[in-house]
């Protein structure tokens, strides 16, 4: 530490002189994970504008913490910058990362963040940096960089016409399944339900992922996406359950028991389970919601597998149920004698279990996958098939169902008939005041 004797003296009273550094190695732990704020002129990053907050593991410490200490009482605004030499492992920023100068703030509801108010960085090299600062604080100075990955403009685009696409067809699904009559069971109520939770968070996601600059707003709005998202997830868990018990209805006789529980238990579980979650993840770590681009889960110190753990479980008792289910079909396919309507639904539910894996499971694989030298490939695969998911539930349950085309086809008849009635009226109506009016005789 590099400091002017004038401000130690500046507050006038006479004796010795105090200065003096605490370093607390174990501090940084403590602090690693708390929010960083940057003053507005520093929230430039390079390959792109950052606006807002950079919180949680998007910042990492690379030196101890320490408290500097002086007798001048007055260490808020002091006349001279005190310097700063901190040691630190071998560091080379990359392209997307930046190195700071931060101080602890303490905040009035009693917790804090970092801060750059006030310091600077005046060099940095390979395992040192040097900083100034006009004020001192109770836990000191220390260093922290970022991390903004730079974002793929295809990607992006095919990420907001495929959500796109997928709300339109989430919601003409969802009004299928609500105005189909023929087809409300427990299937489509699931189907609905399932429909509902993916067409909010891909709104929300559309509308909201970006909206970093407030924080308390960002927050909400990344575990109100945890939320729905892990909401999806176990209604299609739900799904892969209840075609394996369709499935065994095709040879267990007392099915309707266990058909009146699903009944009862689907909707505390589809919605209670990931509320549960999303609540011990929020009040575990409640920093850890929003990233400095975007408005999700911070990938790092784990966090995120609060939504990666539930899917990878999710997917693997999904993969189970539609291994039994295909299984189960398989037999019955077998020892099915001349029963067309049977066989016919047998087939169809073979088809929805394989199509129930593809769609709802191995889409969020492919984004587990993306490491190493086919990140990139794996990338746009995750994108593409992820952000049609609702073209697809629409293709599968709605276009392709036999039932729903035959509703489909007495909607079309008659919105024809009332349009030709109308059309048939309108001709009366002029007919009729044509021949109303009086003729002319010259």
């Amino acid at each position: 530490m590099l400091l002017n004797w004038d401000v130690v003296r500046e507050s006038g009273e006479s004796g010795a002189s105090v200065v003096g550094l605490v370093s607390t190695p174990g501090m940084g732990k403590l602090l690693a994970e708390a929010r960083l704020v940057l003053e507005p002129e520093r929230q430039a990053v390079p390959h792109g504008a950052h606006k807002g907050v950079l919180r949680g593991v998007s910042s990492v410490l690379l030196s101890h913490v320490i408290s500097a200490f002086m007798s001048n009482r007055d260490t808020q605004n002091l006349s001279s910058p005190i310097t700063f030499i901190f040691s630190h492992h071998s560091l080379t920023p990359g392209p997307t990362q930046k190195v700071f100068c931060v101080f602890w703030n303490h905040t009035p509801d009693g917790y804090g963040h970092w801060s750059t108010t006030g310091c600077r960085m005046v060099a940095t090299g390979d395992t040192s940096t040097t900083c100034q600062c006009t004020h001192l604080s109770s836990f000191a100075i220390l260093m922290a960089h970022y991390d903004v990955p730079v974002e793929d403009p295809v990607l992006a685009v095919i990420t907001y016409l495929g959500l796109g696409l997928s709300l339109l067809c989430l919601l003409l699904a969802a009004l299928t399944f609500l105005l189909c009559k023929a087809i409300q069971n427990t299937s489509t109520s699931i189907h609905l339900q399932l429909s509902i939770c993916l067409f909010l968070a891909h709104l929300l996601f559309l509308m909201a992922i970006d909206r970093t600059e407030i924080e308390v707003l960002c927050t909400i709005i990344a575990a109100a996406l945890h939320y729905l998202y892990l909401a999806s997830f176990t209604w299609m868990l739900l799904e892969g359950l209840n075609l394996f018990l369709i499935a065994r209805n095709l040879t267990v006789v007392n099915y309707s028991s266990v058909s009146r529980v699903m009944k009862k238990l689907m909707f505390p579980v589809g919605y209670g389970v990931p509320a549960i979650i999303v609540a011990i993840s929020a009040s575990s770590r409640p920093l850890l919601y929003g990233t400095p681009t975007r408005c999700w889960l911070n990938p790092g110190k784990g966090f995120i597998w609060s939504f990666l753990g539930p899917v990878c479980t999710i997917f693997s008792v999904n993969l189970a149920f539609v291994l039994m289910t295909l299984w189960i079909l398989k037999s019955k396919l077998s020892s099915l004698s001349s029963d067309v309507s049977t066989l016919q639904n047998t087939r169809m539910l073979t088809f929805k279990a394989t199509a129930q894996l593809f769609i709802l499971g191995c889409t969020w694989c492919l984004g587990i996958l993306q490491v190493g030298p086919a990140a990139h490939v794996m990338g746009y695969l995750f994108t593409i098939i992820n952000s049609l998911q609702g073209f697809f539930i629409f293709l599968v349950y709605c276009l392709l169902s036999q039932q729903v085309q035959e509703q489909y086809g007495k909607w079309l008849k008659g919105i024809r008939k009332t349009r030709a009635e109308s059309e048939k009226y309108t001709l009366s109506s002029k007919a009729t005041s044509g021949a109303s009016k009086p003729s002319t005789v010259n």
